[in-house]
């Protein structure tokens, strides 16, 4: 069983949570993915010890050695990538933005999750932009990745209300909840539904 499954890579910078989530997804039986590398860019990232504790192999690629060249970066990340042997790459928390190097490299098959319903607030500070707003849903995104910041196809999302006395931080807690659902359920149907080679179609998750 384990042999069929499609190896996914994830990248990181932090404390992995959405990692963790697709890791335990792909612990289960049938789940289509099983989690090959996870790379962090951040020496320190806690996700990489929650990858460890599995059994999965981790590579830290600092970005900071590379000085300002991206794509330098970026060949050494698409050098582990193809050695791990990924047909699909997932950005988890993932805080660098790319390069053409790797989206084009990567075109139809890297996915990532971004804290808000796209296309409403892109970018960075998404639940403080969305209160300060004042909209009454806000959610999250799982779309691919293209050279162009939170762009991509969506893949799926997930909803969750606003609530008059909510803060920043309530209002993170209650997206993250469905980030950590919605993550899992888009990648199994994206390997389910479509070759990794393909772009996968619309999916929304209430």
């Amino acid at each position: 069983m384990t042999s069929s499954k499609t190896p996914v890579a994830l990248l990181i910078s932090g404390r992995g949570s959405n990692a963790t989530a697709l890791i335990r997804a792909a612990a289960q039986k049938d789940f289509p993915a099983r989690i090959c590398l996870v790379i962090s860019n951040n020496p320190t990232a806690l996700g990489l010890n929650v990858a460890q504790a599995e059994g999965i192999p981790t590579q830290v690629i600092d970005h900071r050695p590379f000085r300002k060249d991206r794509v330098a970066h970026e060949e050494a990340i698409q050098n582990a990538l193809i050695n791990a042997g990924a047909q699909v790459v997932c950005l988890a928390g993932y805080m660098r933005l790319l390069t053409d190097f790797l989206t084009q490299a990567w075109a139809g098959r890297m996915l990532n999750i971004h804290p808000s319903l796209l296309p409403s607030f892109p970018g960075l500070h998404t639940h403080e932009r969305a209160l300060k707003a004042g909209v009454r849903i806000h959610g999250c995104t799982v779309h691919l990745v293209t050279e162009i910041m939170d762009e991509g196809r969506i893949l799926g999302q997930a909803a969750v209300p606003v609530f008059i006395h909510d803060t920043v931080e309530s209002l993170a807690h209650r997206v993250l909840i469905q980030e950590h659902l919605l993550y899992p359920q888009v990648l199994r149907h994206f390997l389910t539904q479509h070759p990794p080679s393909l772009t996968g179609s619309s999916l929304l998750i209430a």
